[in-house]
């Protein structure tokens, strides 16, 4: 679940497939170098051991785009419209934040990966104008963190310490989404460094 969760967010040591088929067949995967005797990672089923460790690590993608549609009527069918679109069109959305209605409208951003940006912006252009956004806007300047665990189902307050983390590194949060066992937040893609090394030390995975 853990690898799983690492390499959907960004984490480039195992194509997510190839995750996916060991962990329905119960099939242990070894990672290791060609270029060591190094025994390297064994990826396996999940054992009781492993929720004393609440997180077990941390991965970024600095390939996403943010789309934000500005002043969307706050009606029922309108986020419907919008995703079922893109899905139709087979472009993945990953983080959505819907914010609260204000004068009968509301903003909604959601984020996709930087290949599907050209595709997903002939396609907002036209749902918005059909839906009666007022315009939309996309950043292209952010990356997304996450920290992954299975201890994180039995911990409270990961979530709070990977925010108190990522405002003393000054790292300003865009938007925030969740998982059983994951935490993911959209920012600044200059600070996408220092924000993965801040969250190892403060997890204790940097030693």
């Amino acid at each position: 679940d853990e690898m799983m969760e690492l390499a959907s967010q960004g984490a480039k040591v195992l194509q997510i497939r190839s995750v996916e088929l060991a962990m329905n067949h119960n099939v242990p995967i070894r990672v290791r170098s060609t270029f060591s005797d190094d025994p390297g990672t064994l990826v396996r089923s999940e054992v009781d051991t492993i929720e004393k460790l609440v997180v077990r690590g941390v991965s970024h993608n600095k390939n996403e785009v943010k789309i934000t549609l500005r002043k969307v009527p706050d009606q029922p069918g309108i986020a419907a419209r919008v995703f079922s679109t893109l899905a139709r069109a087979q472009i993945n959305v990953d983080v959505i934040v819907q914010n609260t209605s204000l004068d009968g409208h509301t903003d909604l951003s959601f984020t996709v990966g930087q290949a599907d940006r050209v595709q997903t912006e002939d396609l907002v252009r036209t749902i918005g104008t059909e839906i009666g956004a007022q315009d939309f806007e996309i950043d292209d300047s952010i990356a997304k963190v996450s920290i992954v665990g299975v201890g994180m189902r039995a911990h409270s307050g990961v979530a709070a310490e990977m925010f108190e983390t990522l405002h003393q590194a000054g790292v300003n949060i865009k938007m925030i989404t969740t998982s059983e066992i994951k935490v993911t937040c959209v920012i600044e893609r200059e600070y996408t460094e220092k924000a993965v090394q801040a969250l190892h030390s403060a997890f204790a995975l940097d030693g």
